[in-house]
């Protein structure tokens, strides 16, 4: 059989079987589609415009193949009109960094592109069609070469440090210093009055260094044979580069922007994966996930010092061999400094670094001396055991509110440990529930910290979500998720203030309520963290947890649980001082702070108003009596917003195992409002007179003492007659002793008379 050329016609049949397809239109030539229907098929797929020849719209046609195809425009003068003005906008196609979106608006309207015929796709809309487009712009993306190769296929734990420090390159910082505190021996007695007296002045720049006495010298316990050379943990995987221009995990994913199906199942997997997370986290102790970060193969101390040291040495090696006649060890602190931002701000390599964060000390061990522990490792002086400057004891101090917590939360009121290395970072963040923190540096090279006060928090918020090119939701996650360190330059242009502060071996960092801080490793070190809860700190709480009902977090603690055992202490202490005389400086302590001004008094009103107001559009005859096992467990949370239900929550009669706060009960179900049920723990009768206790009325004090805290002023005089009874006949006792003493003293004959 015989076939004709290459560009003759093809509508001859071979076999029985057609040369064309049917819905193909027949070639007549290469280079010219056949512009007639075959069988009623249009030769052309809707939205797509006919070719009329190669020539028509391509002048670079190769070898009769179009270099467009079907309805794609030619590019031949790639000249962009903007359809709101006459700018005409030319790319240049020199450049050749990495793209920047500016702005939602441009990043959504990106699939609007001239050349694209898209009036056939209007099924799909606008924004998943731009976050694809948007997704792909990110993929697209030039990767940076790595500077930090790690493992082999024998190791894991070697690496090969190929960048090297640019000291002409270095990103300079001029930041003012953050107070610096020295206090005497006898001022370092008591840890939270210290924290109070410098409070009024420290607390305006979000954080302070505290240098202890020189006499305090207290041991380092991390250094113990066993836990230095036998103790694992899984550090952290830090990208350096990327931590002020990564790309968060949901933008690599869906973007928020997938069909209803798909969102779905996404929320079921995404729930999945954090039951594994946290269980993974309950068995590995592993918080790198937690954090946004991969996690790193194990290492011991001993290790994880020889792999920080090893890394330093290698990029820093230019300055080692160039400087091999001087007495420093290496580069300063400010040249670690300005390298380090270099990489943050104007990355040229790919930097990975390893950040041994929040490890357990009741499963790894704690730098500090415990009084279970001291006797079995090593002989320390009760002066560190006992001391309120060791983080075992702080948050238990009496005079914190953390006293009053039940569990020993990690991180709260358990220390953590961290463990560094050079270019290891803590991003910006505070602290769970707006709490004070105490870091204690007991070894290695310095941390420099950087902070932003209070009353400044949200001025850092709004630069974090300006210059973050993600959606609010995801901005929101990152603010929260520790894995974006902005550069203090850039935060300083947006008007926000940042203090710095160096942080040697055996010394402090306090953080205040609300204060953002940030900072990195000069080195290899290790340090102990753990929170506080000076009574000052409870506006604070209640703050961070309506915060946390907005952004719908998790709690850590029960705010409301602790403002309640705070009342109930302060009402006790004035029962003691009322009807017992105790005046003792417990008992006067708790009574200041509980006086008509006190911030315990006014932070128990605000709440009870919050209370009440929330109440007040509720149909009180459907509420009960909250039982006391209700919180038995744990504390209860709202389904939606994980809100704490300690004082109040609502169910539906539907479903009696679900629980909602008070602003999220219509969203139980669908039933009818007569459904639903409220169950309060006090009524709001019954909070205002715990509210008059608090200020010091004496029958107020009666009135909850009895009701609530089950005090009987029967047994009250009972105990105070006994009291009584005893005194006196030990004051009889010894006037008898006195007198037979005295008679035995006297001559016989003085006897006998």
């Amino acid at each position: 059989m015989g076939t004709k050329p290459v560009g003759g016609h093809l509508d001859y049949v071979t076999g029985g079987i057609p040369p064309v397809p049917p819905g193909f239109p027949s070639l007549k030539f290469v280079g010219v589609l056949a512009d007639d229907a075959t069988d009623g098929i249009p030769p052309v797929p809707p939205g797509f415009s006919p070719l009329e020849s190669v020539e028509t719209h391509v002048d670079g046609a190769v070898d009769g193949i179009p270099s467009n195809p079907p309805s794609f425009s030619s590019l031949t003068s790639f000249t962009l009109k903007r359809a709101q003005d006459d700018r005409v906008v030319t790319p240049d196609t020199s450049y050749k960094g990495r793209c920047s979106i500016l702005d939602e608006k441009h990043r959504s309207l990106f699939h609007h592109r001239p050349w694209l015929n898209y009036n056939e796709f209007n099924n799909r809309s606008d924004q998943e069609l731009g976050h694809k487009l948007f997704e792909q712009d990110l993929l697209s993306t030039t990767c940076l070469p790595k500077g930090v190769i790690r493992g082999c296929s024998i190791c894991k734990t070697c690496q090969e440090v190929t960048a090297r420090w640019r000291p002409k390159e270095a990103c300079e910082l001029v930041l003012d210093e953050a107070p610096v505190y020295y206090p005497s021996e006898e001022e370092f007695k008591d840890s939270l009055d210290y924290i109070a007296k410098i409070r009024p002045i420290a607390e305006k720049y979000g954080i302070c260094r505290i240098v202890p006495p020189s006499s305090w010298r207290r041991p380092c316990l991390l250094k113990r044979k066993n836990l230095w050379l036998n103790s694992k943990f899984s550090p952290c995987i830090q990208h350096v580069d990327k931590l002020q221009n990564h790309h968060s995990s949901k933008i690599k994913g869906n973007h928020g922007i997938m069909s209803t199906k798909r969102q779905k199942f996404q929320k079921i997997t995404d729930s999945i994966s954090e039951i594994m997370l946290e269980n993974n986290q309950l068995r590995d102790g592993n918080n790198c996930n937690k954090f946004g970060f991969e996690p790193g193969p194990d290492f011991t101390l001993e290790s994880f010092q020889k792999y920080a040291d090893d890394f330093k040495e290698q990029y820093f090696q230019k300055v080692i061999e160039l400087d091999l006649t001087s007495d420093k060890p290496g580069p300063l602190v400010q040249d670690i400094e300005g390298e380090y931002w270099r990489i943050v701000e104007r990355p040229t390599e790919g930097i990975e670094v390893l950040y041994g964060a929040d490890l357990d000390t009741s499963v790894f061990g704690s730098g500090f001396p415990e009084a279970s522990t001291s006797s079995q490792y090593v002989k320390v002086q009760d002066q560190y055991v006992n001391s309120g400057w060791n983080l075992n004891n702080l948050a238990r101090l009496p005079g914190s509110v953390l006293s009053l917590e039940s569990k020993n939360v990690p991180g709260i009121i358990v220390p953590l440990i961290d463990v560094g290395m050079c270019f290891s970072s803590f991003c910006w963040h505070v602290e769970g529930h707006h709490l004070y923190s105490l870091k204690y540096l007991h070894l290695g090279a310095p941390k420099i910290w950087y902070g932003v006060p209070a009353k400044d928090a949200s001025k850092l918020e709004d630069a974090m979500k300006k210059h973050l090119p993600y959606p609010l939701d995801e901005k929101l996650d990152l603010l929260h998720s520790r894995v974006t360190n902005l550069s203090p330059s850039l935060l300083r242009l947006e008007g926000v203030p940042i203090y710095r502060c160096v942080q040697n071996p055996g010394e402090f960092v306090l953080t205040f309520p609300r204060a953002y801080h940030s900072g990195f490793s000069c080195g290899f070190n290790c340090a102990e963290a753990v929170n506080v809860a000076p009574l000052d700190w409870l506006p604070y709480g209640q703050n961070a947890v309506e915060l946390y009902r907005d952004q719908r977090q998790r709690l850590s603690i029960s705010h409301d649980k602790l403002l309640l055992a705070a009342a109930r202490e302060a009402v006790r202490a004035q029962w003691n001082v009322l009807f017992l005389g105790e005046t003792n400086s417990e008992n006067t302590g708790w009574k200041n702070f509980s006086a008509f001004d006190g911030v315990l008094t006014k932070s128990l009103e605000a709440r009870i108003e919050m209370e009440r107001r929330r109440r007040e559009y509720l149909c009180s005859s459907r509420s009960q009596k909250m039982d006391t096992n209700f919180n038995a467990e744990g504390t209860r949370e709202c389904f939606m917003c994980h809100y704490d239900l300690h004082l109040s929550a609502a169910f539906c009669l539907c479903s009696p195992d679900r629980f909602a706060c008070l602003f999220h009960a219509k969203n139980l179900c669908s039933c009818s409002w007569s459904m639903k049920r409220f169950l309060f723990l006090y009524e709001i009768s019954e909070l205002n007179v715990l509210l008059d206790a608090l200020r010091g009325k004496s029958s107020a004090i009666h009135r909850w003492g009895v009701f609530d805290m089950k005090l009987s002023v029967s047994s009250l005089v009972s105990e105070m007659k006994k009291q009584k009874l005893i005194i006196m006949t030990d004051e009889e006792g010894r006037g008898k002793d006195h007198e037979e003493a005295h008679s035995t003293l006297q001559p016989s004959s003085t006897r006998s008379i």
